[in-house]
């Protein structure tokens, strides 16, 4: 099988004049447009000085036109840098230095901002619009469309995706031509993918779900998307009697179980819908299930691996659980410091094998070595544990392990508990400084509307469910939980937010 990523997608394509995106406002763009504008933008860049092994950042802002440019990089044999829309020039400027791109790609309405930022760090900047306005945009108006695309290896790089640098500095994951199409093609025989499918794609394009997972995959079957710019239930609702599948994060499933439209006849059609980027809650996984009938399929993944697990697509979609280690995927629970493997139903943290793991950090030799055991398992720094049958309960980051008067507490166990109460929505522990304890257990809770529940209650409830060493000492509650684009609770700004709660001797619990 082939190894360049822009030539597998290409010639898997059914035909030409298939729709591979259509957009809410009825706009199809077919293979054959796809790839011709994957092409013109291939010439673009050539002529702009990019060389193979180059790479190519992408700030713009989805559309069908934005996927074309970025399978256009992969044509010019470059590797593409997908950054996300909302970062500031400051954290642009970073990404440059950094990575030092060829080529910064940025919306119209940024461009005069950004000139300077790609200028100081030696890159030319094009723009491209969703209305394929911009510089880029004009340029492919008239570009010619019968550019070769250059041939690459199978460890040749593809992409540079960043980690969210919620430990320290952005790490950049290099990942390669085999790494992208091994997972996509493992995803197209796990979850069933056909021609015959139309994804709801409604992730952005800059992070791994939405641009590998889900578009790669859809590529290699052939199938087709109703392409969303962003997440909105009435748009998602509107489009899914057209739909056979979605991907989506948790909070996309918490949502469309509160449009007053989602019930069982809605999604008849449905095949699959796919969750992950953050855990999905059992109680979530129960309600989809009673609405629609639908056992949401939750697997696990990350920026240096693609996906790694995922439940089953026949048989016991386990809620609380992301399943079984991929076909082509090998996994261990080890001892976080000696690399031991644990025994079925101890936690410790998640190593992996397999064509999907990356090749590395970017510019970060001795991070890299960090990552990877002597016998070449990247240690992924997510806990987990086997349950008997073999499935991976995910129970949180090492670094969200929160160690309480030397006792080991795993957030994940005592958010499932607070999860389940009454009135709450969601929630997030953490571990906050004490004076005695070291650490202690911290709850923020975001209430359902018009819920009311207090600390005491909450606490009074947890009494009787969790040793005491696991109890949140303080419960905070907020409106809702600070995320990130993809969905991810960002603890680290909940520790700096409640960083002084037990700073005051009557308030240490």
């Amino acid at each position: 099988m082939a190894e360049d990523l822009f030539r597998a997608l290409s010639a898997a394509r059914p035909a030409p004049e298939t729709a591979v995106a259509t957009t809410p406002d009825g706009r199809r763009t077919t293979y054959d447009e796809l790839f011709a504008t994957a092409r013109r933008c291939a010439r673009r860049l050539a002529e702009r000085g990019v060389v193979p092994g180059d790479r190519v950042a992408v700030q713009v802002d989805k559309s069908p036109e934005a996927l074309a440019l970025i399978l256009g990089v992969a044509a010019a044999g470059a590797v593409v840098l997908p950054l996300n829309p909302a970062y500031t020039d400051a954290e642009v400027a970073f990404f440059l230095a950094d990575a030092g791109p060829r080529v910064l790609v940025a919306p119209p309405a940024r461009g005069g901002a950004l000139a300077a930022v790609a200028d100081a760090h030696g890159a030319g900047l094009e723009t491209l619009g969703t209305a394929r306005d911009g510089s880029l945009g004009a340029a492919l108006a008239d570009a010619d469309a019968t550019f070769t695309p250059v041939p690459r290896a199978g460890d040749d790089l593809a992409a540079i995706l960043y980690t969210s640098g919620t430990t320290g500095r952005a790490k950049g994951a290099m990942l390669t031509h085999a790494n992208l199409l091994a997972n996509a093609r493992t995803l197209v025989e796990v979850w069933r993918f056909t021609a015959a499918d139309v994804l709801i794609h409604a992730l952005p394009i800059f992070h791994t779900h939405g641009l590998f997972v889900a578009t790669n995959t859809i590529l290699l079957a052939g199938g087709s998307m109703l392409f969303l710019e962003r997440f909105d239930a009435d748009a998602v609702v509107a489009v899914m009697p057209r739909a056979t599948a979605m991907m989506g994060v948790p909070t996309y499933y918490t949502r469309l179980l509160a449009h007053p439209d989602f019930d069982r006849a809605l999604t008849h059609g449905m095949r699959v819908f796919i969750s992950g980027s953050a855990p999905l809650s059992a109680e979530v996984h129960k309600a989809f299930a009673e609405r629609t009938g639908h056992a949401i399929l939750e697997r696990y993944g990350m920026s240096e691996t693609g996906m790694n697990t995922s439940n089953p697509y026949d048989g016991e979609r386990r809620p609380g659980t992301v399943g079984f280690p991929l076909p082509d995927v090998e996994l261990r629970i080890t001892d976080p410091e000696t690399g031991e493997v644990r025994p079925r139903g101890e936690v410790g943290v998640i190593e992996v094998k397999g064509p999907n793991v990356f090749s590395g950090y970017w510019g970060l030799e001795a991070k890299t070595r960090e990552a990877f055991r002597a016998d070449g398992w990247f240690v992924t720094g997510d806990l987990a544990r086997l349950d008997d049958d073999g499935y991976v309960h995910i129970v949180g980051r090492d670094q969200d392990l929160i160690i309480s008067g030397g006792l080991n507490v795993y957030p994940a166990e005592v958010e499932a508990h607070l999860d389940a109460l009454a009135g709450v929505a969601e929630s997030a522990v953490i571990g906050v400084p004490h004076p005695d304890l070291g650490e202690a257990v911290t709850a923020v809770v975001a209430l359902e509307p018009g819920a009311r529940l207090g600390e005491d209650e909450v606490r009074a409830a947890l009494a009787a469910e969790l040793a005491k060493f696991k109890q949140p000492k303080r419960v905070f509650f907020v409106p809702k939980l600070p995320r990130n684009a993809m969905g991810k609770i960002q603890k680290i700004d909940l520790r700096a937010d409640y960083r002084d709660a037990y700073a005051t001797p009557d308030a240490s619990g």
